[in-house]
């Protein structure tokens, strides 16, 4: 029976129905846009008032010895390691995604300087595609971009690939890739911004790898990246980005650039104080989520609302709940004006030109009854073509 009274019974029966607790959650809201921007830890605040008054306003510059800011980038790139299968001293937080991802191609490329190919999906999430396209400009413009479908690897310096795929959340198989590439003899990059936080990860034979914190991990708009370096190329990678961070000793003032030791040759830049309080506040639920459950409420949240949509929506994601990651994709060829109906009846999802509606599930704090709502409110807005309101269908900036 998929009624509502059903829903609300796993919702009572849910191992992880305490952690909706922790999160900040507007009334009237069915929030499925995790997969973009994580709703706000209650934590949150109180962190980051902690960082702002008490270490800035009472230590001042003392903050980075004594609240420990200058470690910041190695402490909490430590914290979350185990959520992508890495264990300490492998991952370093700061930055963007998009300078992760230039770091780790470029580092890769280095390792491999007699390959040309840098092999990569150029359909998937598009920074990954520009940072590849600028830097093969950058180099000189003798780099092949060749586009994963062709599936050849045998020439190819570096492979990178989402994990997730950002528009229709079919779920790569991460082993057998990595195996494959490897095996080529090339250099593997993964990104698990679509995944990490959504299910278990682990990219621990991977070469690379880099994520953000602010979707499925809750830390928060603009909150930092993180780059995850195989412990097999922390004495031989280059990080070309070479920042006074990654330095052997930055207080040494050396007039050249002389790399750190481990992970910490892969930091940059001053870390950003404040986002890093945020994230440090989002890592203290996840040291306590049960990672197998997380991804069994993920696969339960994606399929039931696979089955109460049925076939008023084609599905544009796998149907197989195994290898879907926390989103299910919808085409439908005005979904933008679609979406805006369905978040001003309280359902907020996102568009994905040319025609995706995005639904992403937080095993966190998405409960089955808003799934149950999200769902009849979807079926009633196609139905009664309640998007044909002249009102959404102007853009705003942000779909």
């Amino acid at each position: 029976m998929l009624d509502r009274d059903h829903c609300l019974a796993l919702d009572a029966e849910d191992p992880l129905r305490e952690f909706r607790d922790e999160f900040v959650l507007p009334e009237g809201v069915v929030y499925l846009v995790g997969n973009s921007l994580g709703a706000l830890p209650r934590r949150t605040p109180e962190r980051v008032r902690q960082a702002v008054e008490q270490e800035w306003g009472r230590q001042l510059v003392g903050g980075w010895n004594h609240a420990g800011w200058y470690e910041q980038p190695l402490t909490l790139g430590d914290r979350l390691a185990p959520l992508i299968g890495a264990g300490p001293g492998q991952v370093v937080v700061g930055n963007t995604t998009s300078i992760a991802i230039f770091q780790a191609v470029a580092a890769a490329l280095r390792l491999r300087p007699d390959r040309r190919v840098i092999v990569s999906d150029v359909t998937n999430f598009p920074t990954d595609h520009y940072i590849v396209q600028g830097l093969a400009r950058a180099l000189g413009g003798g780099h092949e971009i060749r586009d994963v479908a062709e599936g050849r690897f045998d020439d190819a310096a570096v492979v990178l690939l989402s994990e997730v795929d950002y528009r229709t959340s079919e779920r790569r198989d991460v082993p057998a890739i990595t195996s494959q590439v490897q095996d080529a003899g090339a250099l593997m990059i993964w990104d698990v911004c679509h995944s990490v936080g959504a299910l278990q990860v682990d990219v621990s034979a991977a070469d690379f790898a880099v994520g953000c914190t602010y979707k499925y991990l809750n830390a928060g708009p603009g909150a930092p990246a993180f780059l995850y370096v195989n412990p097999r190329h922390h004495q031989t990678a280059e990080n070309v980005l070479s920042g006074w961070h990654g330095h052997a000793e930055p207080f040494a003032f050396e007039r050249d650039f002389r790399p750190a030791e481990g992970i910490r040759r892969f930091a940059v830049s001053t870390p950003h104080v404040l986002s890093f309080a945020a994230l440090d506040a989002a890592l203290d639920v996840w040291e306590r989520v049960p990672m197998d459950r997380l991804r069994a409420k993920s696969m339960a949240l994606t399929s039931l609302f696979v089955d109460l949509v049925g076939d008023a929506a084609e599905l544009a994601s796998p149907r197989d709940a195994e290898w879907r990651g926390s989103q299910v994709s919808l085409r439908h060829p005005d979904g933008y004006p679609v979406m805006r109906a369905l978040i001003d009846r309280g359902v907020q999802g996102d568009f994905r030109a040319p025609d995706i509606l995005r639904f992403g599930f937080a095993p966190l704090y998405t409960r089955y009854v808003d799934v149950y709502d999200a769902a009849a409110t979807l079926i009633k807005v196609l139905e009664k073509e309640l998007w044909r309101d002249e009102r959404y269908a102007q853009r705003l900036t942000v779909t």
